[in-house]
């Protein structure tokens, strides 16, 4: 059963600006491992992170660090999630998609429970 869906669009060059007029938000946002990510991975991740807040229904109180965007072999996205987050999930399918193109990275979540 579906349980929540959360959709979210970031402009890439807009959001490279608010990361330069902040250096400590990429910190704030981001695990050291997705840090590695060039400028448009990074707008795909924190689109997935506010994706996730909203099939969550959790508001803006999700820290971000719990919910890391990885991705396996295949090139494929998902969460690995800790602490808060993890309790909020609790054992549920989170299903997510990333795109980036055109100076737009956008993200879709799933999140399904038996």
């Amino acid at each position: 059963m579906i349980d929540g869906i959360g959709i979210d669009v970031v402009d890439v060059a807009r959001f490279q600006e608010s990361l330069e007029r902040t250096p400590a938000l990429a910190q704030k946002l981001f695990t050291e491992s997705e840090l590695t990510k060039p400028i448009a991975g990074l707008a795909a991740r924190f689109a997935a992170k506010e994706a996730l807040a909203k099939a969550l229904n959790a508001g803006k109180g999700l820290p971000w660090h719990e919910a890391e965007v990885i991705n396996h072999e295949s090139g494929k996205p998902d969460f690995l999630f800790r602490g808060e987050i993890a309790d909020l999930v609790d054992g549920a399918n989170v299903h997510l998609s990333l795109s980036h193109d055109a100076g737009i990275a956008s993200a879709m979540v799933v999140v399904e429970r038996n």
